[in-house]
């Protein structure tokens, strides 16, 4: 599934770069958007694009990082 935000809704998003990045070049960057829509990003290319992903998404996103399903 395709999911489209307004430019304008991703530009003017508040963006906080994850604790988990270890405060490094190598960050990622989420919003929470309008509609229940989140927004991640890389910190190095702030205008490059952006995954989106709904509520339901974003949280089990978050949980299976919490629980260091995607640790190396």
């Amino acid at each position: 599934m395709t999911i489209h935000a307004p430019n304008a809704e991703i530009l003017e998003a508040q963006w906080v770069t994850s604790s988990y990045s270890g405060g490094g070049n190598d960050c990622i960057q989420a919003a929470a958007l309008p509609r229940g829509l989140h927004a991640v990003r890389d910190s190095k290319n702030p205008a490059g694009p952006a995954l989106l992903m709904e509520r339901a998404v974003w949280q089990s996103f978050v949980q299976g990082v919490r629980s260091g399903r995607f640790s190396q």
